[in-house]
């Protein structure tokens, strides 16, 4: 009787040490990302990775592709990201699972655009002198990269919780990460950030997504304990 207790137990503990061994890598790889990208663009001064990209860029360049990365560009500018989070917790509401979704889009949408805004401040690196399409405000880190990175990445959090079919969450799911990944490709074409800015962005959106989702279940533990949880 003892055994049949304490296996399940095991068990559970296993999962939950899984889980936490796969956070703390993940934060680990993220946080060392980005402290590689300061170090390399503030302390090494090397601007190898930079310059390789931009060249790269210049010899696919065309008419056609410009206007391409411009659109892809729009779906994580300042215009789209004031309005596609609202709008994402607007649908939440009307779903009771959803509504504590609907709080992390809006908390995390939104704290991650000032995390940013205060970083670039703070390393205030000059954005490249030949951009393609006129950008004001300091490089470093991308905020595309990492708003859009932590905005699209607490949506495919959403949809891995939330949709049951496994065609639709893999597709979607695959929609949503190749729309980051070129999101942040488009700004080195458009030579509004220099390669390591994305980076940058990226492992910064990407951590405080994850340190924000970690402090934000347990918070729902906490206010749900005795209640009925949301899925």
């Amino acid at each position: 009787m003892k055994q049949k207790l304490t296996e399940p137990f095991a068990r559970l503990l296993g999962l939950l040490s899984l889980e936490v061994l796969a956070l703390s890598a993940a934060l680990l790889v993220c946080l060392l990302l980005f402290l590689l990208m300061t170090y390399l663009v503030f302390s090494a001064r090397d601007s190898a990775l930079d310059t390789s990209l931009f060249a790269f860029a210049d010899r696919i360049a065309s008419p056609g592709m410009t206007r391409v990365m411009r659109f892809i560009s729009f779906f994580a500018s300042v215009e789209y990201l004031l309005v596609a989070p609202p709008l994402v917790v607007l649908v939440f509401s009307f779903y009771p699972r959803l509504r504590w979704f609907a709080l992390k889009v809006l908390l995390i949408s939104f704290s991650t655009s000032i995390l940013n805004q205060l970083m670039k401040r703070f390393f205030e690196r000059p954005r490249p002198a030949f951009a393609l399409l006129e950008q004001s405000g300091m490089s470093f880190p991308s905020g595309h990269a990492m708003i859009g990175g932590a905005f699209y990445g607490l949506l495919i959090y959403i949809i891995w919780r939330t949709v049951h079919n496994n065609v639709w969450r893999l597709l979607l799911i695959v929609f949503l990460a190749l729309l980051v990944l070129l999101i942040g490709l488009c700004r080195i074409y458009l030579k509004v950030h220099y390669a390591t800015d994305v980076l940058a962005g990226y492992a910064m959106g990407f951590l405080w997504l994850l340190l924000s989702v970690t402090l934000l279940r347990r918070l729902e533990r906490a206010y749900f304990s005795g209640q009925k949880r949301p899925a």
